[in-house]
């Protein structure tokens, strides 16, 4: 009779830990790609950790070893807490530009933060002219003064230790994207309120509310969040802006009151970008041209400025997330417009393609202003793993314009930010870090500070950060290396709002706060 007892058999534990390991091995190669956009390389480390986890789960169930009864209980265990932690929160949006969702408890605050109601149906009676202000200057559309990322003449203090920023005032503000435009101290911006989407009119040094004009819709969509994301555009004593909805308005610069009015996206029987229009209004001659709709239907559309009347709509493509502009190219000025897959110039007069340049697939949004060096060359970018390219822009023979790349790389992907030229040297956030790139090679000068999807402006030979976070910075515009002179937090909440800098004032704002500094200038402090 043999005394020998049964071996024990283990648990094979070496499968959770294998599992684990090459796990911890694909998402650390991946983090480790220089140039792979930080979009994918959250998601697929998500993804592989909950596949690891899905994995280790189907061993614990079925090729453990442990007891059947422990089994049971710990995978009941498990599921009724991932039940009841399904019931218990709720998605708010995004964490951050990489668009993993952010997990809130259902009972905290919701989508509504601020407002529930508009202030006014429209307009607010007795309101005063605009007046001039002191050291202020204009920036009446998106993007700068001429839509080109760069403020001129700002001439700010450098030493923000010494002469840091001055908070002049800070107030709750509706939900939406959208900046600022300053026009003889006011200040024009767009958001939402409940069911009301406003276009919003305050006094620049005081932040009080002049008017507002309201539009019973909403623009909704979970990654992106609630409230429009176009900005503002003045001219000629009047307003002109597009909401999330795609609803186009003309309104009296003083009061608010309600010139003309058209339903862009409904008119012309086009479905709405999926994550909202977000083009601004360009102003020029007697025409307003504003993006379309997520169809190759009209892409690009113009109205008389005077009534609203629509004077022409151009195909071809889906319309993209950044704003059209004015440019000349090979001696033609023509209406430049950044598509879902495609660089495009127009015949101001008519829409008539004069260039149509194929640029990566529709199956990410290209939300960045093209910048236009001299000329003749072009320079287009976007995040999400797409780059950057640099063209070349000649006149052909049938009196349109033909693109040639002169060089193309991954060293500046721009998400929702736009890069600006200085000294024949790009700046603009490299997938989150702020980069300098050549524009004659291609070559990155350099890269550094982590600033999330924020936004840039480039002042005289500064560069002011708009952080993701709600920093702002200021760093020096040069190509031998990063270098931040100040900075200040001055918001606390996810900011993917451009900053508007009019003159020595800076406005910066996101989804629920606005906040108005005056900036020392080297004038003020001789």
């Amino acid at each position: 009779m043999s005394n020998s007892q049964p071996t024990p058999r283990g648990h094979r534990l070496w499968i959770p830990i294998s599992l684990v390991t090459l796990a911890a091995l694909a998402i650390t190669a991946i983090q480790l790609q220089p140039e792979v956009d930080r979009n994918f390389k959250s998601w697929a480390g998500s993804a592989i950790g909950l596949l690891a986890s899905v994995f280790v789960v189907i061993w614990f169930a079925l090729l453990s070893r442990v007891r059947w009864k422990l089994r049971l209980t710990t995978l009941a265990i498990v599921g009724l807490s991932v039940f009841g932690l399904s019931k218990a929160v709720r998605v708010d949006g995004t964490v951050d530009g990489r668009g993993l969702p952010r997990l809130v408890w259902r009972w905290t605050e919701g989508p509504e933060r601020r407002y529930t109601h508009p202030p006014v149906t429209n307009g607010i009676a007795g309101a005063k002219a605009a007046t001039k202000i002191a050291g202020a200057s204009d920036v009446p559309q998106f993007f700068g003064p001429n839509r080109d990322g760069l403020i001129r003449g700002a001439k700010l203090a450098r030493d923000w230790s010494v002469h840091p920023p001055r908070e002049l005032w800070r107030q709750p503000i509706g939900e939406g994207w959208s900046a600022f435009a300053v026009v003889q101290g006011r200040a024009y911006t767009q958001e939402q309120r409940g069911t009301g989407e406003l276009v919003t009119c305050y006094e620049l040094l005081t932040g009080h509310l002049a008017w507002a004009h309201t539009n019973h819709v909403r623009f909704s969509e979970w990654q992106g969040g609630d409230g429009p994301r176009a900005t503002p555009t003045i001219d000629g004593g009047k307003v002109f802006t597009i909401g999330g909805t795609g609803i186009l308005d003309c309104l009296d610069a003083d009061d608010g009151r309600s010139l003309w009015s058209r339903d862009v996206l409904g008119e012309n029987k086009l479905p709405n970008l999926i994550w909202g229009i977000s083009g601004s209004p360009l102003v020029f001659d007697d025409l307003v041209v504003v993006t379309g709709g997520f169809t190759n239907g009209p892409m690009l559309l113009a109205y008389e400025r005077a009534s609203g009347k629509p004077r022409w709509a151009v195909g071809g493509d889906k319309s993209g997330y950044s704003s059209p502009m004015l440019a000349t190219l090979a001696g033609q000025r023509v209406v430049l417009s950044v598509n879902a897959s495609s660089l495009t110039a127009h015949e101001p007069a008519t829409g008539k393609r004069l260039l149509d340049h194929p640029w990566a697939k529709d199956n990410w949004p290209k939300a960045s202003q093209p910048v236009v060096l001299g000329d003749d060359r072009v320079f287009i970018s976007a995040g999400y793993g797409m780059g950057c390219e640099m063209l070349k822009i000649t006149a052909t023979g049938e009196g349109g314009l033909s693109a040639a790349v002169l060089w193309k790389n991954k060293r500046m992907k721009t998400q929702f930010n736009s890069a600006a030229v200085r000294d024949g040297l790009l700046y603009g956030l490299d997938d989150g870090l702020l980069a300098c790139v050549d524009i004659a090679t291609g070559e990155r000068k350099w890269k550094d500070a982590r600033y999330g999807s924020g936004q840039t402006l480039l002042v005289d030979d500064l560069i002011l950060v708009q952080a993701e976070r709600g920093i702002v910075a200021l760093v020096e515009a040069k190509p031998d290396g990063y270098s931040e002179l100040g900075r200040i937090t001055a918001l606390t909440s996810k900011t993917w709002n451009h900053p508007t800098l009019a003159g020595c004032y800076l406005l910066a704002r996101n989804d629920r706060e606005v906040v108005c500094y005056e900036l020392a200038t080297a004038q003020a402090i001789e």
